[in-house]
């Protein structure tokens, strides 16, 4: 692909020759001869300047040797680059003779159905979808067009997922949520689930990650959402759309999320919180309260990141201040005690 090709793919402008040929794409401090790279940053201005990549998309001129595309998201334009040079690949549509489709099940264009495809009754699957070896299909469920199931993903019965969806390996969509209530004898006894999960448009579910059905309403992630490996997302909860829940996020029943919230790695949520629009959650916290929109909390149980980030500051000095009050109770009972002898 020659440069100028690239800028137009983009929509950048191009500053410098673009008859130069463009073979793959690595990031700052691996470019090489062919590669274009990205500057997202100016810490690595000096790692670009000393850089053997053919060319870079930035946000505005800089001072290099290389040619240039200015564009307004640079990560994006890398990441359509991407897309284009090393697409995902696709195996062939067709039907493999181990795979077994149940009654009255609706197939589209173009499918393709690996090995040990198991697909229930009364399922319904749009045009372009590919369900890789092992996929679990439950009765009455519905898929949209262009979806991609990876091996094992597995959907329970009534599940309803809408198009341009991706689920990687082992992912498990519908199964029952966590709902006992103790019997007479003090057992804990089963609440059956009789909801359903509905995910809508353009929604990607990482490896391990496990999405419960409502206990009798609907478990709703909307469009747009992206979630990491290894998430739990619990009965009768909405994710807002094109949100963002990072690696062993865990939401309790009923939790109610905005648009363009990040949950990032290993954040908990108790039952029934509600975080307003683009509430951003760092790592390793957790909130049992309800969070307005915008807010941007640390920490268990959660508080504003400036605080927490006091907080942190004064962790360290703990002990030396347990010493000094400790210094100052005795100086202090030294002084009542001189002052009883008078």
């Amino acid at each position: 692909m020659k440069l100028e090709q690239v800028a137009s793919l983009v929509s950048g402008t191009l500053e410098g020759e673009g008859s130069l040929e463009i073979k793959g794409v690595r990031g700052v401090h691996d470019a090489k001869e062919g590669d274009v790279t990205f500057l997202m940053q100016n810490k690595y201005f000096d790692v670009l300047k000393k850089s053997k990549a053919s060319a870079v998309f930035v946000r505005e001129i800089v001072d290099v040797s290389i040619p240039q595309i200015i564009v307004a998201k640079p990560e994006l334009a890398f990441a359509r680059l991407v897309k284009e040079l090393h697409p995902e690949p696709r195996p062939q549509p067709g039907i493999h003779p181990s795979a077994v489709i149940g009654n009255n099940v609706t197939l589209g264009e173009n499918i393709t159905l690996s090995a040990g495809v198991c697909i229930d009754d009364d399922v319904t699957i749009g045009n372009d979808v590919v369900l890789h070896a092992n996929v679990v299909i439950g009765a009455n469920c519905k898929i949209g067009d262009h979806c991609t199931f990876y091996p094992n993903v597995t959907l329970y019965r009534n599940s309803e997922l809408g198009n341009h969806i991706i689920v990687h390996a082992g992912a498990v969509i519908g199964a029952d949520g966590f709902g006992y209530t103790l019997d007479e004898k003090g057992c804990h006894y089963k609440i059956n689930q009789f909801g359903r999960v509905v995910i809508e448009d353009f929604v990607e579910i990482g490896a391990n990650s496990c999405i419960d059905r409502a206990a009798m309403d609907t478990t709703l992630i909307k469009a747009g959402t992206k979630i990491d490996n290894l998430v739990q997302v619990a009965h009768n909860c909405t994710v807002g759309e094109h949100s963002i829940l990072v690696a062993q996020v865990g939401l309790a029943g009923s939790c109610k999320l905005g648009h363009h919230v990040v949950l990032a790695g290993q954040v908990g949520l108790a039952d029934h919180v509600t975080l307003g629009n683009q509430v951003t959650v760092t790592a390793k916290s957790g909130t049992f309260r309800n969070l307005e929109d915008n807010a941007v909390v640390s920490g268990w149980p959660a508080v504003p990141t400036g605080t927490w980030k006091r907080y942190m500051a004064t962790l360290p000095k703990l002990p030396d201040l347990a010493r000094k009050v400790r210094e100052l109770e005795n100086r202090l009972g030294e002084i009542e005690n001189s002052s009883k002898d008078r």
